[in-house]
């Protein structure tokens, strides 16, 4: 288990969880203080952790990718600290598919995060591939900015499947592009439910195979950065059957969160879907309601069948589960991001 942290010195920590009722840690790994290195992906005995300024006035050290080799988890090894370069604040979030990054770098001469491609083929000199950015991003290549502070544009970050990228934008959208020519990604379309919806999109993520003879896609919009008060954030789905019209078909929320529709603090609505999942149900990250399982069998009308409400972390309001996924055992893998992951058994054989 690869458990990325939010607050720095701590980075990454690696445990063996063969025994999940008893995980052992084996290694860990530090950043700087004012970095932090929150996410982390891993195949094929490569480790790629990201690096993100997490405060203003952090000390030199580089936004970027810290590539690792851990074919022995117990002892990663950096082969490469792979930097974006400029002044920016690093990479947020990303795919990796043991070949390929799929990353939302700043980079220089731009505004905001944008999407990037890395060829990591040679993990230790890893190659820019191509690149994609919404026009108005490129300031420094003429290109006009149209935008205040607050809603700069901003890659969340890409998802890929077969030849096409899923790009969220937080307060622009969401974007697919084919990647069938991964160095000129082209635009095939794009959806923006700003400002008529007040929150950020997180995460737009295809759904494998067809439900309900469609093409789905979940549109995962987080709880924070409102823009102005608010009820707390939702799912969507589209149906992209069509993907140069995508088109919402249903929402989903937490029912009786917010019985009155008033204004809410942040962080007590949606985040992050699970990345990896299998069948058709959908384990969720839902910020302070902890875990949610959905059945998306008929995506026109999504239904929650089970959840788990974690304890609070001690010395905190409530908890903040941020991140989901799954392995080969069906356990899911729940992580607060103020301190520690739950390992749940959702799926007895």
């Amino acid at each position: 288990m690869y458990v990325s942290h939010m607050r720095p010195p701590e980075g990454t920590s690696i445990y063996d969880v063969a025994d999940p009722a008893n995980p052992k840690l084996l290694a860990t790994l530090a950043v700087p203080m004012g970095w932090h290195s929150h996410k982390v992906r891993v195949k094929d005995g490569i480790m790629v952790v990201n690096y993100e300024k997490f405060r203003e006035g952090a000390p030199e050290f580089g936004g970027g990718l810290g590539i690792y080799d851990v074919s022995n988890p117990a002892k990663p090894k950096l082969i490469t600290h792979w930097k974006t370069g400029g002044e920016g604040g690093g990479v947020h979030r990303y795919d990796f598919d043991g070949r390929y990054a799929y990353i939302s770098p700043t980079a220089p001469g731009y505004v905001g995060n944008i999407v990037m491609i890395l060829d990591l083929l040679n993990p230790a000199k890893p190659e820019e591939v191509g690149r994609w950015w919404i026009p108005g991003q490129h300031v420094a290549g003429g290109e006009e900015y149209l935008w205040d502070d607050f809603v700069r544009p901003r890659c969340h970050h890409p998802l890929r499947e077969g030849n096409r990228l899923y790009v969220s934008y937080w307060h622009h959208g969401m974007f697919i592009l084919d990647i069938e020519d991964m160095s000129r990604p082209k635009l095939i379309s794009g959806v923006n439910s700003s400002p008529a919806h007040p929150h950020p999109t997180h995460t737009a993520m295809p759904v494998p195979g067809l439900l309900k003879g469609r093409k789905i896609m979940v549109v995962a919009d987080e709880d924070v950065a409102k823009l102005r008060p608010s009820p707390p954030s939702f799912t969507w789905f589209y149906d992209i059957t069509d993907e140069q019209q995508p088109m919402p078909i249903s929402t989903f929320q937490v029912a009786g969160l917010d019985p009155d529709g008033a204004p809410q603090p942040a962080m007590m609505g949606c985040h992050q879907p699970s990345e990896r999942f299998t069948g058709s149900i959908l384990p969720f990250a839902w910020f302070a309601q902890g875990l949610r399982l959905i059945d998306i069998a008929d995506p026109f009308a999504p239904k929650e069948v089970g959840f788990f409400e974690p304890d609070t972390p001690a010395g905190c309001e409530r908890p903040s589960s941020n991140d989901v996924t799954m392995d080969d055992r069906g356990l899911v893998y729940l992580l607060d991001r103020q301190r520690g992951v739950d390992i749940i058994e959702c799926f007895p054989s």
